[in-house]
């Protein structure tokens, strides 16, 4: 009997891939990632209502897991990791949990994903409770270690999310939100770390930063809350202050050798200096 996972479905278009010159290869690619963007843009009102719960319940106190395996679960590590030098939060709020641990992030971990115990474990140790929110990442939605962690997320009084690409998987219809854009098949049959690990990474990274945003650690557009740990971003600080505070380059220097380069702090120092002047 033939899988009818979507993500394990044959695409037409590239029956002849190994025989393509090299130009035309990538153009189909470039084309079938295209129909991952488009996917994406109609669970847009998803993404845009787990953002809100998300803002909600790290605005009480409570953490954000990603949960995943492969390229998935990869994903959801990368992104957890770019929270604290980008906006400022402590690397427990924002945690990614990867089948088979930190060593599958450069090698597979034979099994890891076929584990469902061990997803819920990883909960288990990590004290997940009511107020967390629990995002599980799986392209074909069948992956056994997430929906065991999705599973023990219910028990625990966690929220659940699901980022899938099949939104009638069991994973999608095990969550409180599923967002799952159809991305259709992959160029090379199967492997879900091209248009399906497209889709889950621009959903995440849209998911993550909106989620900053509500969360106050932006001011306008810039990332008030960001660590300047490099010349770069001690320069972008630099240039923040003086956009922002209205100040010039020597009086924005000062203000965050002050602050120990906050650039949020900062800022509250220049407004609360000019609220006395007032």
């Amino acid at each position: 009997m033939a899988d009818r996972r979507p993500t394990e479905a044959s695409l037409e278009g590239s029956h002849a891939l190994d025989e393509m010159p090299t130009l035309e290869m990538l153009q189909l690619i470039h084309a079938e990632d295209g129909v991952a963007h488009a996917a994406v843009a109609l669970v847009l009102p998803q993404v845009a209502e787990a953002a809100d719960v998300l803002a909600t319940a790290m605005g009480g106190g409570g953490r954000w897991f990603n949960v995943g395996a492969g390229t998935s679960g990869r994903i959801g590590v990368l992104d957890a990791s770019e929270i604290p030098p980008t906006y400022g939060l402590p690397p427990r709020s924002v945690q990614g949990i990867l089948a088979g641990g930190d060593r599958a992030l450069r090698n597979a971990v034979e099994g890891a994903e076929d584990d469902p115990e061990a997803g819920a474990l990883e909960l288990e140790e990590r004290g997940v409770t009511l107020g967390d929110v629990i995002v599980g990442l799986s392209a074909s939605g069948t992956t056994p270690f997430v929906l065991g962690a999705i599973e023990a997320a219910g028990k625990l009084g966690a929220r659940t999310v699901a980022i899938t690409c099949d939104p009638d998987s069991p994973l999608a219809e095990s969550v409180e939100i599923a967002i799952a854009p159809r991305v259709g098949p992959e160029v090379v049959t199967g492997s879900t770390r091209m248009k399906g690990g497209l889709a889950q990474k621009m959903i995440l990274t849209a998911l993550s930063t909106a989620v900053m945003v509500r969360l106050g650690r932006v001011r306008g557009h810039h990332m008030t809350h960001v660590t300047p740990v490099s010349s770069k971003l001690r320069g972008r600080a630099v240039r923040m202050v003086m956009e922002l505070g209205a100040v010039d380059r020597d009086r924005a220097r000062d203000l965050l050798r002050t602050t120990e380069g906050s650039v949020e702090a900062a800022l509250q120092m220049l407004e609360t200096e000019r609220n006395v002047r007032r």
